[in-house]
């Protein structure tokens, strides 16, 4: 959802996976950048590909040889000619000390939702599958909250949203985010790219 709206405002994502039972507007994930790059490297570290479990120790990453120059060629393959561009990817906090290197004046967007949220859907969700109960993801969570507090800790540029917020129809800090990436606001069709309705299913309610 934060990435759709991004996209719409005007970054660039180029070519970009689709809808799917899961998530019925798209992933607005780069599938180039994913497969060929992110889940390569991780299987290359004897992690899991998908992010689940074993996760990588951020201390000790080998490099990704020539990153920023295998990033960049994808996007101009896509299309890619000026302007901001984004990825998207739920690893990369993961990794960020990699992609912080070959990006070092990139601005990061972390997504927050309630652990309780997250924990329901991981449990519906069929291709998480590192864990089937409450304290394995309460677990996998909690890393995902070291690796923010690490982000910040390096000083990385970062905004955090909540899309709880825009789902219950204040768009405020969402609009101040795209703004200050240096987008064009585009209020009417942020709201109606988002759809409570799908939001709340995931919250079983």
């Amino acid at each position: 959802m934060t990435a759709g709206i991004i996209n719409m405002c005007g970054a660039f994502g180029g070519s970009m996976s689709g809808p799917n039972r899961f998530n019925k507007k798209g992933m607005f994930e780069n599938a180039e950048i994913r497969n060929k790059i992110v889940k390569p490297y991780l299987a290359s570290i004897e992690c899991d590909p998908l992010g689940q479990n074993p996760l990588p120790d951020t201390d000790c990453l080998m490099e990704i040889p020539d990153l920023r120059e295998q990033v960049e060629w994808a996007f101009k393959w896509q299309g890619y000619r000026r302007g901001p561009w984004f990825y998207k990817g739920a690893k990369l906090c993961l990794i960020w000390p990699l992609w912080h290197k070959a990006f070092p004046n990139a601005k990061w967007i972390i997504v927050r939702r309630a652990d309780e949220d997250i924990i329901y859907s991981c449990l519906r969700t069929t291709f998480m599958r590192a864990y089937d109960d409450v304290v394995g993801w309460q677990f996998w969570i909690d890393q995902h909250k070291k690796r923010f507090q690490e982000m910040h800790d390096a000083g990385l540029d970062i905004r955090e949203v909540w899309p709880t917020k825009f789902v219950e129809g204040d768009f405020s800090e969402m609009q101040q985010v795209v703004e200050e990436l240096g987008l064009q606001w585009d209020d009417r069709a942020a709201r109606e790219f988002v759809n409570p309705e799908w939001w709340r299913t995931r919250h079983g309610s």
